[in-house]
């Protein structure tokens, strides 16, 4: 797997590691653009990160890549990060940063949000890893937004500064639903009913597919089954259930929704990048959708919107890639 680094790694391999709120990869960085021994896991298959890290430095691949010999190291977390002390959102760990760096003897540990570390992988995905959705072109040296939907929602983007790129730290997920049509308006008050407040997370998210089933399944007047996020998808793009497949094209519009607000907010003429592990599944049926439109779909600014692409991420690990990134520009 190919990666980003602008220095001879002469004080060994680092430790680069994404954890999202159900999914963690891990991955050695041995060489500058070389990012070997990746692997991935479930957080709940363990209590803690720091089990997490044993297990992956336990690997036989890790261990022939050398992991052991790691002291530098850097963590993308599905979390805001204020402090040394870290408790994730959307799922039950939590740790304290120098800790970790003192279990593993660490030199230097960086914990950033995800998604910021996403962002600072954008400028180093080639054609090959995105996949454009519509029309538009982005304009050169331009703001980039990002938007992507995993256990969460996660929002960010690129601020350019001569040379440089500056990635945003942003929760913009956690900003309040806006719904755009009749449909939209019953999900938000089936989901007001269990949340005072409703994120555009709650519902344009892997956690929150499950809840948009059980409001579509109850405007339908069908009595709702107890299905995750998977099970939702899978049904849904077989056409096996009209309710799934209700349910991921009211997914793909309201995504559609927060894609162009972050697009307005930011200026986004270098485009819109979308992420997570929710999309890439249902590419095709993502293209399909109402994304687009609904993208474009913003009154007097829908010709602002038309000319600014938006891309699906189909690299695997680009999380990695911009964690690596962001060691290298330290």
């Amino acid at each position: 797997m190919e990666t980003v680094a602008h220095i001879h790694l002469s004080n060994g391999p680092r430790l680069l590691a994404d954890v999202g709120g159900r999914r963690a990869s891990f991955g050695l960085e041995t060489a500058p653009n070389c990012i070997v021994a990746v692997w991935e896991t479930d957080c709940a298959d363990y209590p803690t990160l720091g089990a997490a890290l044993v297990a992956y430095l336990s690997q036989p691949a890790t261990v022939a890549a050398g992991g052991y010999q790691a002291r530098y190291a850097g963590i993308a977390i599905a979390n805001p990060i204020d402090g040394d002390w870290v408790t994730m959102t959307n799922h039950h760990w939590s740790f304290s940063i120098e800790a970790v760096c003192s279990q593993f003897s660490l030199k230097s540990l960086v914990v950033v949000n995800d998604f910021k570390a996403l962002a600072s992988a954008l400028p180093y995905l080639d054609a090959a890893h995105r996949h454009q959705i519509g029309g538009g072109v982005a304009r050169e040296g331009a703001m980039i937004g990002l938007v992507g939907a995993d256990a969460g929602l996660g929002v960010s983007g690129l601020v350019p500064a001569g040379e440089r790129w500056i990635a945003i730290d942003s929760e913009g997920g956690h900003s309040t639903f806006a719904p755009m049509n009749e449909r939209e308006i019953d999900i938000l008050r089936y989901a007001r009913r269990y949340h005072e407040h409703v994120s555009s997370e709650r519902l344009v998210s892997g956690l929150g597919l499950a809840l948009v089933y059980r409001a579509l399944a109850e405007r339908a007047r069908i009595t709702a089954q107890d299905l995750d996020a998977v099970q939702i998808t899978e049904r849904g793009l077989a056409r096996t259930c009209p309710v799934c497949e209700e349910t991921l094209l009211a997914f793909c519009e309201m995504l559609g929704t927060v894609a162009g607000n972050v697009a307005l907010t930011l200026g986004a003429k270098g485009g819109i990048y979308i992420g997570g592990r929710v999309v890439p599944p249902m590419l095709a049926f993502f293209e399909r959708s109402g994304f687009r439109a609904r993208f474009e779909q913003k009154g007097r600014f829908s010709d602002y919107l038309a000319h600014i692409p938006t891309l699906v991420i189909t690299e695997k690990y680009p999380t990695l890639i911009g964690m690596s990134a962001m060691l290298s520009a330290t």
